[in-house]
Order: C-alpha cells, then structure tokens, then sequence
C-alpha cells in the first residue's frame, strides 16, 4: 500500500460512530382512577357534581429501559391519565410514593400527562365553593388517585420484559380550530360562524395521528401510545365522570388485540383546538347518523381506523434493536407581561364576583391576573420554571411541555425536528394557555391575560429548548 494513500486516508474527516443498538425492555400498566364517591368536576367555570361515572377514567404507565447486557443504558416511565391536567404538586406525590418502592429508579425520569377531559375530578382545593359533606373532596381524591398512579408505575417497572417497538403515521380529523375570527381582527373561541362578520378560522389544524407500537419476544401486542393533537372534550360539559373519545378508543383498540392491551392517550399541541366542529354541522350530523354512530363513536372511529393504517404499516417494520435516550432538563420561560390597562380591568371585574361563592372560580380568574401585576410591579415579571422531556426512541423524537400549548408552536416543533417522526405531549403540568401570537393580537378565552401566565415570546422560546433537545440526541454516538 502506497504511503500516498495511507496519507490520504489519514486526511479523511472523522465519520460518527454508528448507533449502538440496545435492548429494549417494555411493561406497561392500567389501574382503574374513578372515584367511588360523587365528586367534583373540573374544566368548567361553574361546579359540577358526578354523582356516577358514565364511563370509567383510568392511569395507564408505559416503561421502557435500554440494556447493554446486564448494563442499563437509559429509562423512561410515561403515564398517560384521564384528568384536566397534572395540578401542581401531584407529580411530586406520585414520585415521592414511587421512590420508596422502586429505589433504584430515578423517579425524576418518570412523568405524568393528561388527555385533558372536562369530565374528570377537581384535584385543587379552593378552585370552587364545594359542599362541605357527600362529595370526595379534591385533596381526597388527590390522594387515592395518586396511590393508583404509584401502582400503576411500579407494576410496568417490575413487568417489563425484552420487547419489540414500532412507530407509523396515520390520519384522523379530530382536531378542530375553534377560534372563530372577524372583520374587525378580535377572535372568539366557539363563536359564531354565520354570522356576517366572521372571516376566518383563526389558525392550522393538525389532523397527524402519530402512533407508538410495543410488541413481546412473541409478537403480541401489549401497548400503544397514540398521539391526537386534540384534547378529549367531545362531552366536555356533562355532569358526570367521563373519559371522553379515549373510552371508545380503547373499547375497540381492545377488541381487535385483546382486553390487556394497554392504550396510552397522548394529547399533542392544541391549545386552539376542539373535536367539535364550527361549522359544516348538518353534513358531520348527517354522516354520523348515516353509519348509526354516536358522536363519541365516531372520533374513535376515526381514530381506530388512522391507527390501524398505521399499524398495518408498522407491522413490516418491527424493531428489536431500538436506541433509547432520555433527558430531562429545566427550562426557564418569561411570565408574560401584564399591562397597566389589563391589571385594571382584572381589578374591576375580580371587586364584582368577590361577594358570591357561586363566582369563586370567576373571581380567583382575575384577581390571580391582580397579584401578578402587583407582584411584576414590586419584582420584575421574571420567568417560569417548567421541567423538559425530550426523548428518543429509534427514529422517533417526543418531547413534553405543561401547557395547553397552540398548535402553531407544536408545527414549528415538528418541522424542525430531526426524527422520522415526532411526537408532542403537552399537559405534563398545569401552566394554562400558551396561545400564538396572532391569537393574543384577537384576544378572547385561551389568549387574554387571565388564560396565559406566559405569552408568544415564551412559547418562541420553548420551540427552541424543545428543537436544541431533539438535536442533542441525535448528535450523541
């Protein structure tokens, strides 16, 4: 071999060392979270009491580690839980209930997400003016649902077992946009699009059903994470305790692949976004009553039928040597600032519903908008702190995020990230509104000062934590 080749070679840039594919050890876990006592409902202004369940709500953990050997290279525990959101403190409980029993796991790498149903319990004490007697009360119920959740956790852990995964697109139209807009620029959430001022639909609607496949060593299915860019609030109104479109979907998922499969309901950004319609009401009704299908059967319809195109695809595609990483990471993000004029505003209306126990949840709405002023006045607006986790999965990337997050800020997510496929799981926490910054230009629910604690620049901001995250882990050997 001649010394100018061997130079040459020596000239060549450096290639990145291959991806050492790991072991993937799966278990997955449900308990059964519906209260047995009435209870309070959360995601309304005023206060509801189920006095039973119309469905039941469940916790479902999926756990996934990565092995060299005997030697675990990384590890993620996922809950998935039909509730309005992770409140503050729940978390925390749920870890500190785990630890004890699972002491060689670092609980800070398990997290919890919610589907976002209106018809599940209130988890915060003082958010209405509840009965003192007949109900279970919202740090009751706190208690033994995170009980439930801790067992749910540590069963996945203690069953996990050498695994197969897969991933696949498939479509759903679930998502809707419902922020109507008008001739004058104001936006209006649920408003009314027959009318001679509407305009426009206010932004995208991702209709994405991003699916998650884990096999046994047998090739029986025994989990999947399905990803709706939509929160579950079809019958969002009702008084009483109700999983939403994810019920059906498991019904079904179930009766296809067996009752111990474990279904993982991820909501992905929608902030903006509704499974009911805002317009074209007669055709949908027409459709539905067509195939003789409820309107909760049809969204699972159309779910089911989006996840086995994506599982009929996944199916030649199965993995036994998934790379697995895992990082968690604390961000700061502004407080959106609050103006002289709002904080004024908020005052005013706070003083009118603080004398009627019937308005607490009006009044705590405003006066939380007063003591931020107050506070941003006296200290600077400063920035809040929200937990990051962004994992990677073979060619999959998911990331988290505590908000009820607008789907524009979720696009930009998925555009620039590095992965195959990208998933988006938002709700982890209990931050509000994060709404774009054309939906803070029309104002209206879910963009005004009361609705969002941190505003459009915050939302830039996790775009690029979230995207510097994805990068990370694909650029690691």
């Amino acid at each position: 071999m001649g010394r100018a080749f061997l130079i040459a070679i020596a000239l060549l840039p450096a290639l990145p060392a291959p991806l050492t594919a790991a072991e993937l050890w799966i278990g997955a876990a449900s308990r059964d979270i519906t209260p047995d006592r009435p209870v309070a409902l959360s995601g309304q202004r005023n206060v509801r009491i189920s006095k039973k369940p119309e469905t039941p709500i469940s916790a479902t953990a999926l756990a996934l580690e990565s092995r060299d050997g005997p030697r675990m290279l990384d590890r993620a525990i996922i809950v998935s839980c039909d509730l309005v959101a992770i409140r503050p403190g729940i978390l925390q409980r749920v870890r500190d209930k785990v630890q004890p029993r699972l002491p060689d796991f670092d609980v800070t790498r398990l997290f919890l997400a919610a589907t976002h149903t209106h018809t599940a319990p209130v988890m915060i004490e003082g958010r209405y003016s509840l009965p003192d007697s007949g109900i279970m009360q919202p740090a009751e119920y706190s208690e033994f649902m995170t009980d439930r959740v801790a067992e749910a956790i540590v069963e996945s852990w203690e069953k996990r077992q050498i695994g197969k995964a897969g991933w696949g697109l498939g479509h759903a139209v679930i998502a809707q946009n419902r922020r109507a807009v008008y001739d004058d620029g104001s936006a209006v959430m649920y408003g009314n699009t027959n009318a001679e001022r509407f305009r426009a639909i206010e932004g995208y609607e991702d209709h994405d059903l991003d699916v998650l496949f884990f096999w046994n060593r047998e090739d029986r299915l025994i989990a999947t994470a399905v990803n709706v860019p939509c929160p579950a609030q079809e019958v969002g109104g009702q008084s009483s305790i109700h999983a939403d479109f994810w019920h059906p979907v498991r019904q079904m998922l179930r009766e296809r692949h067996g009752e111990d499969l474990h279904v993982l309901g991820w909501t992905g950004a929608s902030g903006d976004q509704s499974p009911r319609p805002m317009y074209r009401r007669a055709a949908d009704e027409r459709m539905r009553k067509l195939r003789g299908l409820t309107r909760l059967e049809e969204l699972a319809r159309r779910i089911v039928r989006g996840w086995d195109d994506a599982y009929q695809a996944a199916r030649l595609d199965i993995r036994d040597d998934v790379v697995l990483r895992h990082h968690v990471q604390q961000i700061e993000l502004p407080y959106r600032q609050v103006t002289e004029a709002e904080a004024t505003a908020a005052r005013r209306d706070a003083a009118k519903y603080a004398d009627d126990p019937a308005q607490l949840w009006n009044y705590r709405w405003n006066q939380g908008v007063v003591e931020r002023y107050d506070s941003q006045q006296a200290d600077g607006a400063g920035n809040a702190g929200m937990e990051l986790h962004a994992l990677r999965l073979g060619d999959v990337a998911i990331a988290t995020n505590e908000f009820e997050l607008y789907t524009d800020f979720g696009v930009q997510m998925k555009a620039r990230s590095p992965a195959v496929q990208t998933f988006l799981i938002q709700l982890t926490g209990s931050a509000g509104y994060l709404p774009s910054e054309r939906a803070v230009r029309g104002g209206g629910y879910g963009a005004v000062i009361q609705s969002s604690r941190v505003g459009p620049d915050g939302g830039q901001i996790l775009v690029e934590r979230t995207a510097e995250a994805f990068q990370q882990l694909w650029a690691e050997p």
